[in-house]
């Protein structure tokens, strides 16, 4: 569905050095997935829900994303960029960046997640629940094969199974009025999130549907195997490199 809110901050401004060699000569968030790059997917999926005005929040190698990126149009919104002269840290940046967008609510994704939940639902939910920001959650899947026990006999193993708990998903829709609690340098999660908890005021979305975050050279070949087996390639204006990558 449509969502009601219609602007958005995107957090691509990390080195990300676990995803080395992707990373040596470009930012995160144009790390190549099944041939097209991770921001190139988030601002399609913000586009097909209604959000028009995005504001990239850059920092390490940031004029690739602007190469790419440009003003947005053809992405179906319009793109602004805050770039920062040194790093702030994810909320640094995140409270930074905000003041391009007006007051309205807005929808903050980190730089490294690909999804295809409905954003109409999750800010249905947000202002239903009128909390001050709202998490995504997604369920936790364990990285490894999980044997089944009867006594001290194994009777075989479960491969990446779900648990039963819930993970910050890095896509958050925030009230405005937010962005004096946010640290000038640091991360949001150390400080912000915590403080908004112990007052109530953090409320988690259960999300439904693919979602992937893309922090480590496995979660690329993943990642890529997962959006090529779901027919979701981007079309061939998208892609930076070879749909096999």
């Amino acid at each position: 569905m449509p969502s009601s809110i219609t602007q958005a901050l995107i957090l691509a401004g990390g080195q990300a050095t676990r995803m080395r060699p992707y990373t040596d000569d470009a930012p995160k968030a144009m790390v190549p997935v099944a041939g097209a790059p991770i921001i190139g997917y988030q601002l399609l999926w913000l586009a097909r829900h209604g959000v028009k005005h995005v504001v990239i929040s850059g920092g390490y190698k940031a004029e690739l994303i602007n190469e790419y990126v440009g003003n947005g149009e053809r992405f179906g919104v319009s793109a602004a960029y805050a770039i920062e002269d040194e790093p702030l840290g994810r909320g640094g940046g995140l409270k930074f960046a905000a003041t391009r967008l007006d007051e309205a609510p807005f929808y903050v994704l980190n730089g490294d997640v690909i999804t295809a939940f409905d954003l109409g639902d999750m800010a249905s939910y947000h202002h239903r629940n009128e909390g001050a920001v709202t998490v995504a959650l997604s369920p936790y899947r364990s990285n490894w094969g999980v044997a089944e026990l009867d006594g001290d006999r194994i009777r075989g193993f479960v491969q990446s199974p779900q648990l039963p708990y819930w993970i910050n998903a890095g896509v958050y829709a925030f009230r405005h009025d937010v962005l004096p609690l946010l640290p000038d340098k640091g991360d949001h999660e150390d400080s912000t999130f915590p403080q908004l908890a112990a007052e109530g005021g953090l409320i988690g979305y259960r999300l439904s549907g693919y979602w992937r975050g893309v922090d480590t050279v496995k979660d690329v070949t993943e990642a890529s195997k997962e959006v090529r087996a779901a027919g979701n390639l981007l079309p061939a204006e998208f892609l930076t490199t070879a749909i096999d990558t």
